[in-house]
């Protein structure tokens, strides 16, 4: 039995085969990391921590951003399929051949994945209509988060437990987007009459700073005591606190922080009632 030239000639230089194929994906991997961090990077404040390179470039460049991500996808694609071509160019295995057949597939997968279609098509469309961006606060298919990628197929989104989330483009049919990445919430305490306002401040304040120690990744930043309030017409006075908070998460403020400020305010005036503490929620 004679044995095909080209099994011979792979048996006989399998080593070599070994190493080129190798280098080439080791290469790939390579050029597709410095490409994607180097893109980062360039976009990234002078002096800026290279970790936070990301972040940072998001929130100078959101525009430019999402399209370095979608770019570096569409990089990543070609680069590791022109590898796998000369990987079994190595094998043996005509050029012409592999994209031929690479192009039939492609066709037979584009008839049957309609999916897949859809994922790219929403995809550009989410960027070139300024729905979304990187690093936006938004809620889509049910899940709130900060946008930390928008690919070819999905869109990744980091929650409020620092999970990443990955959305099927497909997937996405309402966006709701939070201009400001937070939730503000007033909250107004009533004063009764014969209380000290500006000593009741201070404590009310205290209060709320004592809930953001204990929910410093739900409350975003230090509560802000807005200061005391007379309504004009009514002649009575009111205590307003302002807080910022990641989206989903207002029941810290409502009802649970108004139960509490209401509880403290009966131990101040016995009769105290509910609908003295209000609040007021805008995205």
């Amino acid at each position: 039995m004679h044995r095909l030239p080209a099994v011979e000639w792979l048996r006989e230089n399998a080593l070599a085969h070994i190493l080129v194929i190798a280098a080439v994906a080791a290469a790939a991997h390579i050029l597709v990391r410095a490409t994607r961090v180097g893109l980062e990077r360039a976009l990234a404040p002078a002096g800026s921590d290279p970790a936070e390179a990301h972040i940072a470039a998001a929130r100078r460049y959101p525009k430019l951003a999402t399209l370095i991500s979608l770019g570096a996808s569409t990089a990543t694609f070609i680069l590791w399929f022109v590898t796998l071509g000369i990987i079994l160019g190595r094998l043996g295995v005509e050029l012409t051949t592999y994209f031929a057949t690479a192009t039939v597939i492609g066709l037979a997968v584009g008839f049957g994945s309609q999916g897949l279609v859809q994922d790219i098509v929403i995809g550009l469309t989410l960027i070139f209509t300024d729905a979304v961006d990187v690093g936006d606060m938004v809620e889509v298919s049910g899940q709130v988060g900060r946008v930390e990628r928008i690919g070819l197929r999905f869109t990744t989104l980091s929650n409020f437990l620092g999970q990443i989330v990955f959305i099927p483009n497909r997937n996405i049919a309402v966006v709701g987007r939070f201009r400001r990445n937070v939730v503000r919430a007033y909250m107004d305490v009533q004063v009764p009459a014969d209380a000290a306002a500006d000593a009741l401040a201070e404590r009310l304040h205290g209060l709320a700073r004592g809930l953001r120690s204990q929910h410093p990744t739900a409350i975003v930043s230090e509560p802000e005591l807005v200061g005391v309030r007379e309504v004009e017409h009514g002649g009575w006075r009111f205590v307003r606190l302002k807080f910022r908070i990641w989206p989903g998460q207002q029941s810290l403020i409502e009802p649970g922080f108004r139960q509490r400020i209401v509880a403290f305010m009966k131990t101040v005036d016995e009769s105290y009632a509910d609908w003295m503490v209000t609040v007021i929620l805008r995205a």
